[in-house]
């Protein structure tokens, strides 16, 4: 028997989520996309073998960045891009969080508090790499924003690749070695004042909304209660150890740039009431577990982390800005004598790039081995 998948899990249990919740008009598009995913729904390619006559008939996906079916062409077109963006030089993985108890207002005001997640990393690293206490130049990082732990609980936090040397402003190539240039305990200090000065600015413009949980935070006292807790607490970034070579970093990227809050390899079993999901038990040496949940209570789960409409969640900062890193990047490759990671598959079509992915060629008929007539699509029938 096969494992359910995540479409599985909204076929069967989506209704009676809605009996009980009244999704947002972005959830609602992600659930109606994942429910008619690969179903003829939104059309479908039809092939005909010259040779045998043989039909196939390929169905169109959602393509919504949610869907779990969705994920893996353009998560290995994105990573090939990026190649031609990696340095020869040290890179290093830092999470940037923030106090679990800011949750509900961060879920209440996503767009607004998800922006200050990346303004306030963005100000942290650039304001500390500068400094030539540090590395006094300018380096280069991607973030990419997650709202999700293992249980799909509510986790917002920020993952940043960052190169580890940099350019100064005199266009001389400053290495810092293997050895990551910010201690931790700086990093901690200047993220949170980041964080909560656009924090309490927010609230002082009354921009910030209340709902549900976080409606008590509507009292002056209360959210000044809440502010003072946050400076008590240990903010702590975690940082991993150097990369080795330009390819891990672009294998390690793929596994953040287009991650969802569960994929369909992890889910166990599901009966007419439950889902059963494998976790890593973080409290446990990040040992996997399972974890089972009513079905309602799993789309629940999954829907709080769609992002807002049209939210821009891998971000470019410093060398790796667009607007200037065409040119930055390339003084930097002159100046370190390396040599530029060529994309593999860009201005290729479909076919050819699953034919270098996967070894899969689609213009080849499977049973008799004769070539593809040209493809006719089909639109999706009006109801």
């Amino acid at each position: 028997m096969n494992k359910p998948t995540v479409q599985d899990i909204f076929l069967r249990f989506y209704p009676a989520y809605l009996e009980k919740h009244s999704p947002s008009p972005e959830q609602a598009k992600v659930a109606r996309n994942i429910l008619n995913c690969k179903t003829g729904a939104y059309g479908a390619n039809v092939s005909v073998y010259e040779d045998c006559g043989a039909v196939q008939i390929h169905y169109n996906s959602c393509r919504n960045r949610c869907c779990p079916m969705c994920q893996a062409v353009p998560k290995e077109m994105w990573m090939d891009a990026r190649r031609e963006d990696v340095l020869d030089a040290p890179y290093f993985h830092i999470v940037f969080t923030v106090p679990d108890v800011l949750n509900p207002i961060i879920y209440s005001n996503q767009k607004l508090l998800y922006d200050t997640l990346y303004h306030a990393t963005s100000a942290t690293i650039s304001e500390l790499a500068t400094d030539p206490k540090y590395l006094g130049a300018t380096v280069g990082y991607i973030c990419i924003l997650h709202t999700w732990g293992s249980e799909m609980n509510f986790h917002p936090h920020i993952h940043t690749i960052l190169l580890g040397d940099g350019l100064t402003p005199k266009n001389e190539w400053k290495d810092n070695g293997t050895e990551f240039f910010l201690p931790i305990w700086v990093i901690s200090k200047v993220f949170r004042e980041k964080y909560m000065e656009e924090l309490k600015n927010l609230w002082n413009t009354n921009q910030l909304k209340f709902h549900r949980t976080a409606e008590k935070y509507r009292n002056h006292y209360a959210f000044k209660e809440l502010i003072d807790s946050c400076y008590d607490a240990e903010w702590v970034p975690y940082c991993k150890k150097t990369f080795n070579g330009a390819q891990s970093v672009i294998d390690y990227l793929g596994k953040y740039t287009h991650r969802i809050a569960i994929s369909n390899h992890r889910i166990i079993c599901m009966d007419d009431e439950n889902v059963t999901f494998s976790i890593k038990d973080y409290r446990n040496k990040g040992q996997w577990k399972e974890l089972t949940l009513s079905g309602v209570e799993f789309i629940r789960r999954f829907l709080m982390h769609v992002p807002p409409k049209r939210f821009v969640r891998i971000r470019h900062y410093g060398l790796l800005c667009s607007r200037s890193k065409r040119k930055k990047l390339t003084l930097c490759r002159n100046i370190l004598g390396c040599k530029k990671y060529l994309s593999k598959l860009r201005d290729k079509e479909m076919p050819e790039i699953l034919k270098q992915l996967y070894g899969i060629n689609v213009c080849v008929c499977k049973a008799c081995g004769g070539h593809l007539g040209k493809p006719q699509f089909r639109k999706p029938q009006r109801c």
